[in-house]
C-alpha cells in the first residue's frame, strides 16, 4: 500500500513541477513567493517577501513558513510547496543560520533580528522546468532536420553544385586509377626487358 500512495505522489510532484521552477532554498533565506489571487473572472499576482523560519518536508504535503514585518506587526505565512496558486520563487539572499527552525525571531526586533549572510554559491534548482527542457530538445531535433532538407534542396535547386561534385568524384577516380597504374607497369616491365634481349641475341 505504500509503494503505491509514493507511486502516486510521485506522479503528482511530476505533473505540478512541469511548469514551475522551485530553486533550492533553506531555512534563513530571504525570498519572494510571488501568489497568483483569483477574485471573481480577473486574477492579479501578489508578492509575498520575507524570511522562510520553517520548512517540512512530506512528499506531496512539503511546505514552508514565511514571516515578515509589516507595519511593525509579524506576519506569517505557510505555503505548500506544490500549490498550484504559487506562480514563483524567488530567493533574494541566503542567509547563514545553524537551526532548521528559527521561531526565536518571533521575540526579536531590529538589528538582533538580522540574520548573516551566507557564502553558499549557485545551487542546483530543486525541481526545474521539465517541459521547457523537453522542448528545447523537440526544436533542436527539427533544427537538425531541417538544416538537412535545405541543403538537399539546395544540392536539387543548383545544377552547378552537383557538377562541381561529379567532377570531384571524377577527380578522385582517376588519381585512384594513376596510383593502381604504376603497379601494373611495374609488372609488365621484367618481361619487356626479357624480350628485348631475345632479340638482341637473335640478330
Amino acid at each position: 500500500m505504500t509503494n503505491v500512495m509514493e507511486t502516486f505522489e510521485k506522479e503528482q510532484i511530476q505533473r505540478l513541477t512541469t511548469k514551475k521552477r522551485i530553486p533550492a532554498f533553506r531555512s534563513g533565506d530571504t525570498m519572494k513567493v510571488i501568489l497568483k489571487i483569483i477574485e471573481g473572472e480577473r486574477s492579479r499576482l501578489q508578492i509575498f517577501e520575507g524570511v522562510c523560519i520553517a520548512r517540512k518536508n512530506n512528499g506531496i504535503n512539503s511546505n514552508f513558513t514565511v514571516r515578515k514585518i509589516s507595519h511593525g506587526e509579524g506576519v506569517e505565512k505557510v505555503f505548500p510547496l506544490f500549490s498550484p496558486l504559487i506562480d514563483k520563487i524567488q530567493i533574494i539572499r541566503k542567509g547563514d543560520v545553524r537551526r532548521a527552525k528559527l521561531y526565536y525571531l518571533r521575540d526579536r526586533k531590529g538589528k538582533s533580528a538580522r540574520i548573516v549572510d551566507s557564502n553558499r554559491k549557485d545551487e542546483v534548482d530543486q525541481y526545474e522546468l521539465t517541459e521547457t527542457l523537453a522542448v528545447d530538445k523537440i526544436d533542436n531535433k527539427s533544427s537538425g532536420d531541417n538544416k538537412e532538407a535545405m541543403t538537399e534542396n539546395k544540392l536539387k535547386d543548383d545544377p552547378s553544385q552537383n557538377n562541381k561534385l561529379s567532377k570531384s568524384e571524377e577527380v578522385n577516380k582517376e588519381v585512384d586509377s594513376k596510383a593502381n597504374n604504376p603497379i601494373e607497369e611495374k609488372s609488365e616491365s621484367p618481361t619487356v626487358k626479357t624480350e628485348n634481349s631475345e632479340n638482341e641475341s637473335k640478330s
